[in-house]
């Protein structure tokens, strides 16, 4: 410690020069104790290298990272050509789930639930101005590893000019890809008209035109759900595309039935897969 008592003996100035140099060590030793540079706990965030902004959007809608660019090519053999079926190599016992008419609230989350609950993937026909009502749902379904397919705009079954067709087909793809990232070479006329204009478009773009070879008729709107699963689980056979919607009406007869569905055709041996993949299966 200085003497400060022997500062009586000093001038003015010497007082004045100690008396500085004593609260200039009394701040330093202050600092020392409260440095700002002292390492703090790591969030999660900085642990990993994540920004996480104020307003975070659930993630559970949005696709991951690898799904972006995401194309559903297919053979060249089916390009611009229609499709019912397909005949696998082997006879293998596989069939593709196929569904239109959404994204669609609640019918498609249930399905997709369902799917998830059973490891299935399924194929859906999307009609643009449901997907444009719907985005977060469709982010889901793509997040979840199906596949996706062209349904038109506004699902029409009049006949319709070269031009308004291209504009049903392309407004609906470009804004599956503006949503979620894919792009697609399989596309469903609505009421599965093909003489109205909208195949011969989508086959001069080299869609492949996607039909179905079994229906469950969950359309009707006096069947009850066991009627779906019946005509679905004895109507299967290797390479059969199926029929079902969750847009376009109530279709809480249809989430009913795809458990029993699905239960049936597996009992029987069957694998599932997407329209993309079964095509690729093509003896």
């Amino acid at each position: 410690m200085l003497n400060l008592v022997n500062s009586t003996s000093t001038n003015n100035h010497n007082k004045t020069r100690n008396i500085i140099f004593v609260a200039t060590i009394a701040l330093f030793l202050t600092a020392c104790t409260s440095n700002p540079n002292t390492p703090q706990p790591n969030t999660n965030s900085e642990a990993f290298g994540v920004s996480i902004p104020e307003n975070q959007v659930n993630t559970k809608s949005q696709p991951p990272a690898q799904t972006k660019n995401l194309n559903f090519t297919i053979p060249a053999k089916f390009q611009g050509k229609t499709v019912y079926q397909v005949e696998p190599k082997n006879n293998e016992k596989v069939i593709a789930l196929t569904i239109d008419d959404g994204p669609w609230p609640k019918t498609t989350e249930a399905m997709l639930d369902i799917f998830k609950e059973h490891d299935v993937k399924a194929t859906f026909f999307w009609v643009g101005s449901s997907l444009k009502n719907h985005p977060e749902i469709a982010k889901r379904v793509v997040a979840e590893g199906h596949a996706i397919g062209n349904h038109t705009w506004n699902h029409l079954y009049k006949r319709m000019n070269p031009a308004t067709a291209k504009s049903e087909i392309e407004k609906t793809n470009d804004l599956i890809y503006q949503t979620t990232g894919v792009k697609t070479s399989i596309f469903r006329p609505p009421g599965g008209y093909l003489n109205n204009g909208l195949a011969a478009y989508a086959k001069s773009q080299n869609k492949a035109v996607v039909m179905w070879s079994l229906t469950s008729a969950d359309t009707d709107p006096r069947a009850k759900y066991q009627v779906f699963v019946k005509n679905v689980v004895k109507g299967a056979k290797p390479g059969a595309i199926v029929l079902m919607h969750d847009g376009g009406g109530n279709r809480e007869r249809t989430v009913k039935a795809l458990p029993e569905i699905i239960t049936g055709l597996k009992q029987q041996g069957y694998r599932f897969v997407t329209v993309p993949e079964l095509l690729e299966m093509q003896k």
